[in-house]
């Protein structure tokens, strides 16, 4: 009788224990979730950077010539204002900054604003190419031409509001950017544009000593403003390492392209390194 009790209590629990075996062997043991770095939230930092800026000058002189030669016969069908004597400028230097902004995360993606502010002292020169003793013929006299000028550009201050999307890869987060730029800047532009005319017939220049028909012209001009506005657009990347719960640290590249100021188009890559603080 004890026997057939035994075999009924094997019986009973045997197929809960076979269960549990072949549904270990089904890999049906629940995992968790996945876990990601928390990027989420305010966050503050600081930087140092390294830029070169590239300025094309090409077009500053324009508006000056134009100016000076107003009303004249010679720019009314010669048009000296459109000939270009200045050109591209670069140049490198360091600056510094700071960051603040606000990360949404959604599992591994991190959707965000920031705004950056960079400090910089880089002044750009032009290059010249000055055009001499051009000859001119409009009606009877003859024109000699001579069109010269320079240009500088300095980019004091500038600061973006970028929009951000970054991919969480571990402790990492490379990211992208797009922004609206606001700068600063102090620029000086000067041309002159002088020469002879001569109403003689025939026409012979340079002009003979105290000839009555041939005339000498000078004409000079210049636009010099410091603390102007300037604008335009940034985008680049770059990636954010997280070394404790709070501190991170960040590498990046920027492009900045701002709208033309003075008839100055100015660039401006920069390569940063930087820390910050999440809140």
């Amino acid at each position: 009788m004890r026997w057939a009790i035994s075999l009924l209590i094997v019986l009973a629990f045997a197929p809960s224990a076979l269960a549990g075996d072949f549904d270990l062997l089904r890999g049906s043991i629940p995992v968790g979730y996945p876990s990601y770095t928390n990027w989420s939230g305010f966050y503050v930092g600081g930087q140092v950077g390294y830029s070169n800026e590239n300025d094309d000058f090409s077009g500053a002189t324009t508006p000056l010539v134009a100016s000076s030669l107003i009303e004249t016969t010679l720019e009314a069908d010669a048009a000296p204002s459109q000939w270009p004597v200045l050109g591209r400028g670069s140049s490198s230097g360091a600056g510094f900054g700071g960051f603040a902004g606000y990360n949404s995360q959604w599992s591994n993606v991190i959707l965000g604003i920031e705004a950056n502010y960079t400090h910089s002292s880089i002044t750009v020169t032009a290059s010249q190419a000055p055009i001499s003793d051009r000859l001119i013929y409009i009606g009877s006299s003859e024109y000699s031409v001579n069109v010269a000028g320079t240009g500088t550009l300095t980019v004091t201050d500038y600061g973006s509001l970028r929009a951000r999307a970054g991919y969480i890869l571990g402790d990492f987060l490379p990211y992208g950017f797009v922004g609206f730029v606001l700068g600063n800047g102090n620029y000086a532009i000067t041309s002159q544009v002088y020469g002879q005319v001569s109403s003689a017939t025939p026409t012979s220049l340079p002009c003979a000593p105290l000839s009555n028909t041939c005339v000498d012209y000078n004409f000079a001009n210049s636009a010099v403003r410091n603390d102007t506005l300037m604008y335009g657009f940034s985008a680049g990347g770059g990636l954010d390492y997280s070394v404790t719960q709070n501190i991170f640290l960040r590498g990046e590249f920027e492009y900045v392209q701002f709208a033309s100021v003075a008839n100055v188009v100015a660039s401006i890559i920069t390569a940063r390194v930087g820390a910050g603080f999440r809140f």
